[in-house]
């Protein structure tokens, strides 16, 4: 199977769902005519999917699993013991566990695949949209290598964002294998990630409605449920197999938690969300100023990174003998949920832990976001419960509840998804009796952080990439199609005329059939040549012994210009106006730069693909 996600077909009629057939395969070339391609086209249209999907689970819980427990092998062997060394020992061991591991880590991914540094979400968004569910097979060989290394070595990031990525690339790859166009693996990396989400944290719920709210943006998009939903299930059916049934996190019962509880809910989503933003601007303005001005060399700087994960790390151990600063943090969590963490020393994880968090994600390390943002919230909740308790006498119930809200609303602050921010944690404590209060935190939270920041992380992280990924989803009805930028369904690469010399007319004339052509002068379009008169500038050169004459001047028709940034409707309006039928596209703003053209043909085009859950225009 070709790597290369340049070779791409397009058929509008398809549906999303990727189809495998034999003769597809064979047509194409692709490598999936092997085994796993003859064994997806001997089932019949509507069952071939859902074989697949089968299909896809298992392998996004084989990934997800497989990092989880690589994870665990470096940590128990590196991090976990130093607890119990001499603090001079615990030191030097230490430093060279985090160094060394960050080290490697950032060699890795830098010169073999620098798309798997970071979460791994913001990357499978991207892939999704932009290039149809392509992922390089490169890319789940680096991302769990570099990831199991830096996340088990005591960076503080998570491996719920690797494990979506992974499950999501072996899910794709393995489509790949069965014959999918490199394009057309949209179906297979939703699942995939919905697998990978349900094995990593044993919650199948919230990892479709992740999928659907995150990745895919639309909870009413059916065209990719019934893949995702039933990949998840099969992920977590392995996953009950293999490490058990019981949550992911284990709480004391709190049925008998008291109305206060619903007076402190709004201020603990209010802080935790506060907590949320204040991580998301200061490791994404961080990572900027990295990006712009810092003279490190990227392979090192994941290793600068992990020294400020070992300064903050070691110094809250040596201080109050906790590791929860170094990698996942979930011991210190599982006591924290149980309430049993004071709330100073909460407070003192909470700055040191968002502290090393940011300094790990901002200088390039490979991990992701979900487990310590949890941390963090978990710690506001307590924090915030202390501080309470001051005033409103608060039992251990109470306290356990608010921590959970604190988990519930900074995430969902910062992923901006609260459907899936209450579920997740609903599905993590197995505890329904707490649905009520998250909603109501979770309210709260989403106010305060909309209010606050623009865009959740993930979308954040690729707009500063220069990744716009609202440009590229389809839209969700005609009015909104309308308002959307001209540039969604332009030509940027038009056949266009830079010669009026008759052999470069003929050149054109020759490899393209289209009835009109842009005529630029010095990078600007002074008009539009009609083919008829292209075809008579070419014909007029002269004859072989007759004297050259002047060349005659074309006549143009005037081009009508329209700005990137304004809307299809406005494109539409001026189509009919224009006598060629064209509209000279100008860069965005009041720029006078030439940067594509809009017919009739792209603009029904883009609105057929819309229609179809497709970006408008194809290599988006």
């Amino acid at each position: 199977m070709s790597d290369d996600p340049t070779h791409r077909r397009y058929d509008l009629r398809s549906s999303p769902t990727t189809a495998y057939s034999k003769d597809v395969v064979s047509a194409n070339g692709e490598a999936g005519a092997g085994w796993l391609g003859r064994f997806a086209g001997s089932f019949s249209g509507h069952a071939r999917p859902l074989v697949m999907a089968v299909l896809y689970g298992l392998a996004g819980a084989a990934a997800a699993l497989g990092f989880r427990f690589a994870v665990s092998a470096v940590y128990d062997n590196g991090i976990a013991p130093l607890a119990a060394m001499q603090p001079l020992h615990m030191l030097l061991v230490s430093f060279a566990v985090v160094m060394s591991t960050s080290l490697i880590s950032g060699i890795l991914v830098t010169r073999y695949c620098p798309e798997a540094a970071g979460s791994g979400i913001p990357q499978v968004k991207a892939a999704f949209w932009q290039k149809g569910g392509f992922v390089p097979l490169r890319l789940l060989v680096v991302k769990f290598c570099a990831g199991a290394l830096s996340i088990g070595g005591g960076a503080s990031l998570g491996r719920e964002g690797p494990s979506v990525q992974l499950a999501g690339a072996a899910a794709t790859n393995l489509a790949g294998a069965a014959g999918a166009a490199p394009d057309d693996r949209r179906a297979a990396l939703a699942a995939g990630a919905a697998s990978g989400l349900a094995a990593a944290f044993n919650t199948p719920i919230s990892a479709i409605t992740f999928v659907l709210e995150e990745v895919i943006e639309d909870l009413n998009n059916a065209a990719y449920l019934s893949q995702a939903l039933l990949a998840a299930v099969v992920a977590t059916l392995v996953t009950h197999m293999v490490v058990g049934a019981a949550p992911a996190f284990i709480i004391p019962a709190v049925d008998d938690f008291s109305p206060r509880v619903y007076l402190a809910a709004p201020l603990v989503g209010a802080v935790a969300a506060a907590v949320g933003v204040l991580f998301q601007v200061l490791t994404l303005e961080w990572r900027d100023w990295i990006r712009k001005k810092s003279k490190v060399p990227a392979w090192l700087r994941p290793a600068v990174g992990g020294f400020f994960t070992w300064t903050l790390g070691v110094s809250v151990l040596l201080s109050v003998g906790h590791l929860g600063v170094f990698s996942l943090g979930y011991g210190d969590l599982e006591e924290t949920l149980h309430g049993n963490m004071p709330w100073q020393i909460a407070l003192l994880l909470l700055g040191a832990k968002l502290l090393a968090t940011a300094a790990a994600y901002s200088w390039g390390g490979c991990g992701g976001i979900f487990a310590p943002v949890l941390f963090l919230g978990a710690s506001a909740g307590m924090t915030c419960a202390g501080l309470l308790d001051m005033w409103i006498p608060l039992s251990k119930s109470d306290t356990i509840v608010l921590v959970v809200v604190g988990m519930s609303t900074c995430l969902g602050a910062v992923v901006r998804a609260p459907i899936t921010s209450m579920l997740i944690v609903f599905e993590m404590t197995h505890h329904f009796a707490i649905v009520p209060v998250l909603m109501l935190g979770t309210m709260v939270s989403q106010a305060v952080a909309r209010r606050l920041v623009k865009e959740n992380f993930y979308t954040d992280v690729l707009a500063r990439d220069g990744i716009h990924v609202d440009k590229m989803i389809p839209p969700r009805s005609l009015a909104d199609w309308h308002m959307r930028h001209a540039a969604t369904v332009a030509n940027l690469r038009p056949e266009l005329v830079t010669s009026l010399a008759p052999d470069a007319l003929r050149a054109v004339l020759e490899r393209s059939h289209h009835q009109y052509y842009p005529l630029m002068r010095e990078g600007t379009c002074i008009g539009i040549l009609p083919r008829a008169e292209a075809r008579r500038l070419a014909d007029a050169a002269p004859a072989l012994g007759e004297t050259a004459s002047p060349p005659p001047e074309p006549a143009l028709l005037p081009a009508v210009t329209i700005h990137a940034d304004a809307t299809i409707r406005e494109a539409g309006i001026l189509l009919l106006k224009s006598p060629s039928g064209m509209l000279v596209m100008l860069d965005y703003g009041t720029s006078t730069r030439f940067a594509g053209v809009i017919t009739l043909h792209d603009l029904v085009h883009g609105e057929i693909r819309a229609a179809d859950g497709l970006p408008a225009r194809e290599g988006s």
